[in-house]
């Protein structure tokens, strides 16, 4: 049984096309109950518009697809079919079912029209005989016409209810060089003229699209049947949608064009290049796939929203497969020192690398008089509801086995917490919250980007470039990390297509070493960059 994977490179891989892949590869197969040994899935690229695709682009789908786990029967390329897909027009051109149209692109709008001229509805070029439209094809072929002075259009069904049956586009003049096969071609046949033909040429059993293309059914079969092809099963499947981002690759490459990310890699991107750099493993993307499945319709099950709804199971994904893989740390995001008066001695304390896989080790880290605590872990006056440092307030730190009790908080002309005064105690009294903390001598000092959504409304309308989330990226440039985590981060063995190098800062979040990461372990120089993957709840 075989299916494919068809995208167009005409930009990066997005999080909808990890569903398509899931569901070409392997959903598929287990709904039809088919075994592994008789699965196929080509890979193909449907490259058929020279003028928005690139190297970069086929590049990058192909290394996409690879990081994700999937591997093609085959894979193929719609542009290494130009040959036979012209053969096909001249086909329908001699059976009377095509035939060049010299209308205007406004013209073929008001085809739609009621009441429009006869020399527009349905046509006046639709009459023209065989052998004038198998020379003005030729014509097009050898580049005597300009650029959009005419196409070849299939003759279908102009009165039909369905608008894709009107007359569709089969081919059109780009004076543009291919990409991959190059500048042997300066007439590109349409995207509704070449899939079903390539799918039918290479024996898919299966073509697996969105709703979306649902109305294309009608001319895909039409065009099979007027060129008397085999005709592959079609399935439509919902799309996917997630909140607070837009999948439209217009939209992404505006958005790259523009530098309102940093790229089509940016952590804030739903591209699987932007994922990955986020930190959201192929593991975490497979899982998220396998578990919103691939059905006609949206299952409201979390919330009213399905775009919500699927925000929160991608990212409850991250959170389950990170748990068991991500190294334990202990970070600082926003520092305020304690100082500890009674304590002036260093002590060595270990931190188990993964707390629920003991063969995964444990590091050390050594707690000394001044450490440095998070912001958000005190307070200047104290409060019955706040478990943290405050004035009176007992306290425990985490892997120290140390209890201290907050004698003053310092505070700066803002109001915020400066410095915080402690003492340590040796009263039986259990505190009621274990603080993280990073040592003030032995620390990394560490730049963390903090990644929130892309857009401050979940679902962008027409007007989306106004509702860009001007803070979807807020750089912090005074984190600390304990120095345990420099070898996982030396810009030397970090490899961001096959390492996992995420971690769980403990209490705050789960975190990746960044691109821009230069760090040397070995040196103790270069800078070291996080990435905010997912939240801890």
């Amino acid at each position: 049984v075989r299916t494919r994977f068809p995208p167009e490179p005409n930009g990066y891989l997005h999080i909808g096309h990890a569903k398509s892949m899931n569901m070409n590869f392997s959903l598929a197969f287990e709904k039809l109950g088919v075994s592994p040994e008789n699965r196929e899935t080509y890979f193909r690229y449907d490259d058929t518009n020279p003028e928005k695709e690139s190297k970069e682009y086929i590049d990058s789908l192909r290394n996409d697809l690879t990081w994700l786990g999937w591997s093609p029967a085959k894979t193929t390329y719609s542009s290494e079919g130009f040959n036979h897909l012209h053969s096909c027009a001249v086909k329908l051109i001699m059976k009377g079912l095509a035939y060049v149209c010299f209308l205007t692109k406004a013209e073929v709008e008001q085809q739609r029209e009621v009441a429009v001229s006869p020399d527009i509805y349905p046509g006046k070029y639709r009459n023209t005989s065989v052998e004038e439209n198998l020379k003005l094809f030729e014509d097009m072929r050898k580049g005597k016409f300009p650029e959009g002075h005419c196409t070849l259009r299939m003759k279908m069904d102009i009165t039909s209810p369905n608008p894709n049956m009107h007359d569709s586009m089969a081919y059109r003049i780009k004076y543009t060089a291919h990409p991959h096969v190059g500048s042997g071609w300066c007439i590109y046949p349409s995207y509704d003229f070449t899939h079903c033909i390539i799918d039918s040429l290479e024996g898919i059993d299966y073509s697996i699209c969105t709703l979306e293309f649902e109305t294309r059914r009608e001319s895909y079969y039409w065009l099979l049947w007027a060129l008397d092809l085999y005709k592959p099963r079609v399935y439509e499947m919902s799309r996917l949608n997630i909140a607070h981002t837009v999948l439209s690759k217009r939209r992404l490459l505006k958005l790259v064009d523009s530098n309102t990310v940093r790229g089509w890699d940016d952590p804030r991107m739903p591209t699987i290049s932007g994922l990955r750099r986020r930190g959201y493993t192929k593991e975490c993307i497979n899982t998220f796939c396998n578990d919103i499945g691939a059905t006609r319709n949206m299952n409201l099950v979390e919330t009213n929203s399905p775009l919500l709804r699927s925000r929160k199971r991608l990212e409850q994904a991250a959170r389950v497969c990170l748990a068991d893989v991500s190294r334990r740390a202990m970070a600082v995001l926003d520092p305020v020192k304690v100082t500890l008066t009674n304590f002036t001695d260093s002590k060595m304390c270990t931190v188990p690398n993964i707390p629920t896989d003991p063969s995964k080790g444990s590091h050390d880290v050594i707690f000394t008089p001044t450490f440095y605590i998070d912001g958000a872990d005190v307070r200047a006056e104290a409060d019955s509801n706040f478990f943290g440092f405050a004035p009176t307030q007992l306290v425990g730190l985490k892997y120290a086995d140390v209890k201290v009790r907050c004698d003053s908080v310092k505070v700066g002309k803002d109001g915020k917490p400066t410095e915080v005064i402690c003492s340590v105690t040796d009263e039986v009294t259990k505190p009621k919250s274990y603080i993280t903390w990073v040592s003030a001598v032995h620390n990394l000092p560490c730049e963390v980007r903090q990644y929130g959504h892309l857009f401050t409304v979940p679902e962008p309308s027409d007007k989306w470039e106004e509702e860009i989330n001007a803070e979807s990226e807020v750089v912090i440039s005074t984190a600390l990390v304990d120095p345990s985590a420099g070898e996982l981060c030396d810009a030397s063995s970090t490899d961001k297509w096959n390492s996992n190098n995420s971690f769980q800062f403990e209490r705050i979040g789960y975190f990746v070493v960044d691109d821009d990461t230069t760090y040397d372990s070995k040196s103790g120089k270069g800078k070291i960059v996080f990435n905010s993957i997912v939240s801890l709840k």
